[in-house]
């Protein structure tokens, strides 16, 4: 790296998983200089990296030849790797999708070509080999999907914070950056409580506030973030005995969200949901309103054509993420001997979901650049199981911009 003096290589926005794969993987590249990642939480993977699932995805649902296919596949090879090598908590005990009723079929059908087209390990059950896999699941058909995992995310974050380390990187929590502003052949980057620096390049990682933090940049970004608030529940017992593994039901096609399934951690604990609503605060966990998130979704042109082209849907949402009925009545369609009594209110996420100019729901990864800068707008799932292959992805237009 030539010209001005810096006092870091790179500054990196966000320590969520896909934030610290990217500068680890900067960290480890000659020329880059150190890596400086900053976070306004206290310590990483405080958001969407830390709040989900726990699923390492195989790539089944995303269309061949995509990136996210691409990503997907790589990635989760990667993170297995990563796994073994670290001993962190990863178990790859597959999952089922589940057809329950003729309707699905087609559909089912299509998961099952993609998945092949992408390399993945597919084999189509009927009923009995349903049950032979997932005992109390119930179903026309399924898909058990082998190249499927569990994996304690907030651990594989740690490590990667590790590795940085180690390489002579850093992770700065509680500054929260205020603007990015070229200077000669440089970035002077102003934090919120007044610090600044110099910086070769900038990475925009900031997931719930990436679009925010892109205008701090200069940015123009295409596309505006809208958070979905995902309800999770715990399965405790007996019915936990229920779950095996995984069981999905098949997903709407008009959504990027794959439907309330039920999910056995790598601590052996059995979650239900997500649910889909529209969060009225990019970080409102508790269901609070935060009045400055509500007043920009209202102002916001893209949201109101998203709710003219989805209203009905997102009111269905509404009254799921409402009802435990309506939510245990899904759950019982895949494993009808669960017991609505034994569900527990369990830790809630939020889904940074992108939204182009024209109100659709962006369900690719979505990259924007301005002066010496990257900024990752969109990282949807597969994004924590494929964060080391994005990681390095993104590490590559960086070294464009270092050039």
């Amino acid at each position: 790296m030539s010209g001005a003096p810096t006092d870091v290589g790179v500054v990196v926005v966000g320590a969520g998983l896909v934030g610290l794969a990217t500068a680890r993987a900067l960290q480890q590249r000659p020329g880059t200089g150190d890596v400086l990642v900053v976070d306004k939480e206290t310590g990483p993977a405080q958001h969407q990296s830390g709040r989900n699932s726990g699923v390492a995805h195989s790539g089944l649902y995303y269309a061949p030849g995509s990136s996210k296919a691409a990503l997907a596949v790589a990635g989760r090879a990667a993170l297995e790797r990563h796994c073994a090598e670290r001993s962190i908590p990863y178990r790859a005990c597959g999952k089922v999708v589940v057809a329950v009723d003729d309707a699905q079929l087609p559909a089912l059908a299509e998961l099952e070509r993609r998945g092949r087209a992408n390399g993945v390990r597919v084999e189509r059950l009927d009923p009995a080999g349903l049950r032979r896999v997932e005992p109390h699941a119930r179903g026309v058909a399924a898909l058990h999907v082998a190249d499927t995992g569990v994996v304690d995310f907030p651990a594989v974050a740690r490590s990667f914070v590790e590795d940085l380390r180690s390489a002579g990187g850093e992770l700065r929590g509680g500054l929260e950056l205020a603007r990015a502003t070229p200077v000669d052949d440089a970035l002077e980057v102003e934090f919120t409580d007044g610090s600044r620096l110099r910086a070769g390049a900038l990475v925009n990682c900031a997931g719930l506030q990436s679009d925010r933090v892109a205008i701090r940049c200069g940015a123009r970004p295409s596309v505006r973030i809208v958070p979905f608030r995902g309800d999770y529940l715990d399965v405790a017992a007996p019915d936990d005995d229920l779950v095996r593994a995984l069981i999905y039901p098949v997903p709407d096609p008009r959504w990027p969200f794959l439907g309330v399934h039920l999910t056995r951690s790598v601590d052996g604990q059995v979650h239900a949901g997500p649910t889909a609503v529209l969060a009225l605060g990019r970080e409102a966990y508790d269901r609070s309103v935060d009045r400055h998130d509500t007043l920009a979704l209202l102002r916001d042109r893209a949201l109101r054509r998203l709710a003219r082209r989805y209203w009905r849907t997102g009111l269905s949402e509404l009254w799921r993420a409402r009802s435990r009925s309506t939510v245990v009545a899904d759950l019982r369609r895949l494993v009808p001997e669960l017991d609505g009594s034994s569900l527990r209110p369990a830790q809630p996420g939020i889904r940074a979901q992108a939204v182009s100019v024209d109100g659709r729901l962006v369900d690719d990864f979505a990259f924007a650049t301005s002066p010496r800068c990257v900024h990752v707008l969109n990282a949807p799932s597969p994004a924590a199981t494929a964060s080391l292959a994005i990681g390095e992805h993104v590490a590559d237009r960086v070294a464009q911009v270092l050039a």
